[in-house]
């Protein structure tokens, strides 16, 4: 074997040393990068999840007390302990919203800003910050929840998540309250 033989399969040697070095590279810069977008879509989904789940509890303690005040449920509470319960449960709906603000994209982070513009109104009426009819009560929760179901889908799209939580095949439900009216019902269950 002559000397050029031996320098074309050194050089071929090498160029095979450096193609699996460069693909092994990439390959793992590739792995990083996935267990990096993992992991951040981990923390996002926790985050989420916090988040609605203080939105909801807020609005279940506002609930407690505008029934109680208006006397559509027994008094099991005097009002400064379900004042103190939703005060402690705003802070938290506060905490999750600025992790939502950490981690969200965009949409998400508007998303959660109608959502809490909405939630608050729901908070005030119940507190007595503003008065409203029985009426304007259940339309304020229902915002409420058509701004969460706005949340999730944004939330949904953030994480990649596909289909949807509304649209034509989840059409929009009312809030089942008592006495509540679907449009088109006559009864006045």
């Amino acid at each position: 074997m002559g000397s050029a033989e031996q320098w074309v399969t050194i050089a071929a040697v090498l160029l095979g040393a450096l193609t699996t070095h460069l693909t092994t590279y990439a390959m793992e810069r590739q792995r990083k990068k996935h267990e990096l977008v993992t992991r951040w879509d981990s923390k996002k989904l926790e985050a989420y999840e916090g988040y609605v789940d203080s939105v909801r509890s807020c609005i279940f303690l506002a609930v407690h007390l505008y029934e109680c005040r208006e006397g559509l449920r027994d008094r099991d509470k005097p009002d400064p302990e379900l004042l103190a319960e939703m005060s402690e449960a705003g802070r938290i709906r506060g905490r999750a919203f600025e992790r939502i603000m950490l981690l969200a994209g965009d949409d998400v982070v508007e998303a959660a800003h109608e959502l809490n513009a909405v939630a608050l109104q729901v908070d005030w009426q119940a507190n007595g910050k503003v008065e409203g009819t029985l009426e304007e009560w259940r339309a304020r929760n229902r915002a409420t929840f058509r701004a969460i179901n706005g949340f999730h889908e944004s939330a949904r799209v953030d994480l990649g998540v596909d289909g949807r939580v509304s649209g034509e095949n989840h059409p929009e439900r009312d809030l089942l309250l008592p006495g509540a009216r679907r449009e088109g019902d006559s009864s006045n269950a």
